[in-house]
């Protein structure tokens, strides 16, 4: 997980693009160069370590209740932020709306990663989480007539073709979880769930566009993960673990909530007030790198020549359906 901006995603939450005015009060303040990489970089890194902490967490949880401790541990961390900033009337106002963003974007996301991780490496669902800018760019041609040109339609077809050869050549990809029984079958259905979480994304992305246009970045934040919350609360209790987690799980549960979630959006707010909404999207191009990273350095996933080659088409490719990348020929005619 990462927060979707108007029509993009980096991670996890969706959040409508904030004008400045909608920017939390801690994050008003401009911030030194160093400062603004430093948060860059960490960002990046705890999105990234994500995966690894969902790994270890649905080991003993299960894959709902993992979702589900890790957004109500998300929620306990924003809602008194909201409060301290005085927001708690806007999220009165905007309830039902956020809630919904929730459901899409975070609660059936969450599980279908977490049911994903059972099967195959931290890195390959990165890699996957990647894709969520070009689900974006698709739903919103579709759902909000938002028809990409240029060098923006070629990154498209070029992502997903990265998706295709990536997803062709997995069997290098599964990983062994304690219990379970591996099928062939079973790594095509954990891509499968990655690429559905990235869709719910893409669709919550083009409905917090048109929907919730003007509230505040937090609200919709903290929101969505009380709207998760409620969604997986029935779930989480009914699938709970008949044996206790270990102190792990819990551990790895509740960096998951409070790091990878909570403080994670004070310092993505921080960046938009440094660099903008546009800029601090960037940070999704470095989450697959310490996701690998992780994966390799603490649960001995392996990397492949196939697997990087497939990784930089697909962050080729979304690098062009946002615009952050135009092609000189396309660029110049004004096109892109």
């Amino acid at each position: 997980m990462t927060p979707t901006l108007r029509s993009n995603r980096v991670f996890s939450l969706t959040i409508s693009e904030p004008d400045p005015a909608a920017v939390p009060a801690f994050a008003a303040q401009a911030l030194p160069s160093r400062i603004w990489m430093l948060d860059f970089i960490l960002l990046a890194a705890t999105w990234g370590a994500s995966f690894m902490f969902t790994r270890l967490a649905l080991l003993d949880f299960g894959a709902i209740p993992s979702a589900g401790m890790r957004v109500l541990i998300g929620a306990a961390v924003l809602l008194p932020i909201l409060s301290r900033t005085g927001q708690l009337p806007d999220l009165a106002r905007h309830w039902r709306k956020t809630f919904f963003v929730g459901l899409l974007n975070s609660a059936i996301p969450f599980v279908c990663f977490a049911y994903a991780l059972l099967h195959i490496t931290t890195g390959l669902s990165a890699i996957m989480n990647a894709t969520v800018p070009l689900f974006g760019a698709m739903v919103a041609w579709v759902w909000l007539k938002d028809r990409p040109s240029g060098s923006r339609l070629l990154g498209l077809g070029l992502g997903f073709v990265g998706v295709a050869l990536l997803a062709s050549g997995k069997s290098g990809f599964q990983v062994s979880t304690p219990g379970i029984t591996h099928t062939a079958q079973d790594s095509t259905w954990a891509v499968l769930a990655c690429l559905l979480a990235c869709l719910l994304y893409g669709i919550a992305a083009s409905f917090t566009k048109r929907h919730i246009v003007g509230v505040p970045a937090l609200v919709t934040a903290a929101g969505s993960q009380c709207g998760a919350s409620l969604a997986l609360a029935v779930p989480t209790l009914w699938l709970w673990p008949a044996q206790n987690p270990s102190l792990q799980a819990w551990l790895a549960i509740l960096v998951s909530g409070v790091v990878c979630t909570g403080l994670a959006y004070v310092m993505y707010f921080r960046l938009i007030a440094a660099l903008g909404p546009s800029k601090a999207m960037t940070v999704t191009f470095l989450i697959p790198v310490f996701a690998v990273f992780f994966g390799v350095v603490f649960l001995g996933e392996t990397v492949t020549l196939w697997m990087l080659a497939c990784a930089l088409v697909v962050l080729c490719g979304t690098a062009l359906s946002t615009g952050l990348v135009a092609l000189p020929s396309v660029a110049s005619t004004g096109k892109a």
